[in-house]
């Protein structure tokens, strides 16, 4: 279906790719992964254009679509409500209902035979496409993505970037193309709307290739993981946790192989200087110089884990009460956030704060730090020491002085060879550390305020979404950071890994009231799975449809036997048909992963057609079932 070969692309001179190759499949669900720099949005690019090759080919089948998900649409706007922009993603039903509407209005003076056929012509496929649920369908992805229902009908204008980019999401989703490029789809949604998202993608019916840092994402959504890695793109057949599984076992057997290979090279370069100089071993001498030049050398492992080598340490300790919040209520105008609630954060605890976007998380954070104006009482505990670290304050930094600068702020005490092994567990090093603020990107900054936080010698963290534009590598620091921080901190994330990694207690706000489970994520998420519960389960599209539809009156009159036995006769047939078609369509999916047919445009593109008709056939035939089994339980 997408075939990349021998791709070759250079930026700057500098080479991003060199002959690398890869092939997509219908219904692959691959996991684009690499460390930041290495190539993942570019090659996303490459893929829908933006970009051309310097050499090599990206060839996908005729009948093949693309729809891309990147960052820049951050900054899309319009007047228009987000359920309109949502539905742009129906683009041929839209198209159909202007052509239905043109039709019936010409009609209505100028009624001809030709139009009637027209109209039905149009009308048929307006149906096949479904076109009359379309907004339905587009109002569940919208509230599934975390929109209430009353502001479906708000101009896009009016939402923040992060919101803007779910409603760009929901459109695409509803697009459906062959190929759906995601570059960093989680950042801008809370918990719920993750996992929302996950079963979507899950049961997608097309390809997608996804470029994301959220490992337990990538574990639930791909079947394949590529690795952009030394300019090529290196496949694994599994997600996320089978790749390192994987590569670990890769580089093992590598190591052992450059390894072998280096004691040959040295004992053959020892003969060859043993014996270079006798006539008699000339020939000898001669093949072993021959054999080198020919041989195909094997790359050492690179070790791409970083590790943590400093201990994070604080000069005093905490009372063992960091902090109480005593009857504590929040609200904006008629926005209730906090309610007459308390807590208590004692010394050593590792909490994660966690829910659904609007519920009161950064606001809560904001109430501990005491900046955020409350009713009730915020009591800090003996000799805390605390520091905040949010996304806003990345503003803060100095731009014009360099990292080792910067880090001097935070603590003076310190020696440059000190503040170096910090920043080197950041990944900052060598000359790196003389580069200037206001050179760095957003990920870079992070990383910089996160190092600062942490030598500031605070004994109470409050981290709020620190995991924010940090690649696999920089968020394994961070854990491994807090992991030897001996203090006590609240983190605010929607990273299910880290989460799971970081925390001995779960917070949540839940009927305005702060809710704590004593245990770790993991723990936390079994048992809400157990009492049947979700942080914020949006509104069930279908139950809304289904409530809204008028009461069926009661029979009057029993239906005949002979009416019962001809409904559970067209049942069976319907039945025997559905399983043939299942069959058909199982039989035609088998037959697209050929690459004998997906790399023939036009018997890939016959085949499409065949599978397009036998499973919009399917779904009809299930939606007649339905209705006849409804109507049978109805007539007994």
């Amino acid at each position: 279906m997408l075939n990349i070969n021998n791709l070759s692309f250079y930026f700057g001179g500098r080479a991003i790719f060199e002959d690398a190759n890869l092939q997509v499949k219908p219904k692959d669900k691959i996991g684009l992964i690499g460390l930041n720099g290495k190539g993942k949005s570019t090659l996303l690019k490459l893929i829908v254009g933006e970009y051309q090759p310097d050499a090599g080919s990206i060839s996908k089948s005729g009948d093949c679509t693309i729809g891309f998900l990147n960052q820049d649409l951050l900054s899309y706007q319009t007047e228009d409500s987000i359920l309109t922009v949502a539905m742009e993603g129906f683009e041929r039903q839209l198209q159909l209902q202007k052509e239905i509407d043109a039709v019936l209005h010409e009609m209505e003076t100028n009624y001809r035979d030709e139009l009637v056929d027209t109209l039905g012509t149009l009308q048929h496929e307006f149906d096949l496409l479904d076109g009359y649920t379309i907004q339905s369908k587009a109002e569940e992805i919208l509230e599934g993505l975390g929109f209430r229902t009353e502001e479906l009908s708000k101009p896009l204008k009016e939402f923040s970037g992060g919101w803007r980019m779910r409603v760009m999401l929901a459109k695409l989703l509803l697009s459906k193309p062959s190929v759906l490029l995601l570059d960093e789809p989680t950042n801008h949604l809370d918990l719920p709307s993750i996992q929302w998202v996950e079963k979507y993608i899950s049961n997608y019916e097309n390809a997608v290739i996804v470029v994301s840092h959220d490992r337990q994402f990538l574990d639930n959504v791909c079947t394949v993981t590529v690795e952009v890695t030394n300019n090529k793109l290196v496949y694994y057949p599994g997600n996320y946790s089978f790749f390192v599984e994987e590569k670990a076992l890769r580089n093992e057997i590598q190591k052992g192989a450059f390894e072998n290979q280096q004691a040959q090279i040295r004992q053959t370069e020892r003969f060859i200087e043993r014996f270079k100089a006798k006539a008699t071993k000339a020939r000898q001498v001669q093949s072993r110089v021959k054999a080198l030049n020919r041989m195909e050398l094997i790359d050492d492992v690179i070790d791409e884990t970083a590790k943590v080598h400093f201990r994070f340490k604080f000069g005093t300790q905490p009372g063992r009460h960091v902090m109480e919040l005593d009857h504590v209520s929040k609200a904006y105008g008629d926005r209730v956030i906090l309610k007459n609630t308390s807590a208590t954060i004692e010394r050593g605890d590792k909490i994660v704060l966690i829910g659904a976007n609007g519920k009161g998380k950064s606001t809560l954070l904001r109430i501990i730090a005491g900046t955020e104006p409350i009713q009730g009482q915020r009591k800090l505990g003996h000799n805390v020491n605390f520091s905040f670290y949010a996304q806003h304050q990345l503003e803060s930094l100095h731009l014009d002085e360099t990292l080792l600068e910067e880090l001097k702020y935070a603590d003076g005490s310190k020696s440059e060879t000190e503040l170096r092994s910090v920043l080197g567990c950041f990944l900052f090093s060598g000359d790196e550390v003389f580069k200037k603020i206001k050179v760095l990107s957003g990920g870079e900054k992070s990383r910089v305020a996160l190092a600062k936080i942490l030598i500031s010698e605070a004994n109470f963290l409050l981290l709020d979404e620190p995991t924010n534009h940090l690649d696999m590598q920089s968020v394994n620091i961070l854990v491994q950071a807090l992991d030897q921080y001996e203090g006590t901190y609240v983190v605010v994330s929607h990273d299910r890994h880290f989460i799971s990694q970081v925390s001995n207690k779960v917070w949540y706000i839940e009927d305005h009231e702060i809710k704590q489970y004593p245990g770790s994520y993991e723990e936390f998420a079994t048992w809400m799975e157990e009492q049947g519960k979700t942080l914020d389960e949006p509104v069930k599209k279908a139950a809304k449809l289904a409530a809204a539809q008028p009461a069926q009156p009661e029979k009057t009159m029993r239906t005949s036997s002979a009416d019962l036995k001809k409904l559970e006769k067209e049942i069976g047939q319907i039945e025997e048909e559905i399983s043939q078609k299942e069959e058909e369509v199982a039989q035609l999916e088998l037959e697209m992963t050929r690459e004998e047919i997906y790399s023939d445009e036009n018997k890939l593109k016959q085949l499409n057609r065949r599978y397009t008709e036998s499973k919009t056939r399917l779904e009809d035939l299930h939606g007649l079932w339905e209705m006849k089994v409804t109507e049978l339980d109805e007539a007994r």
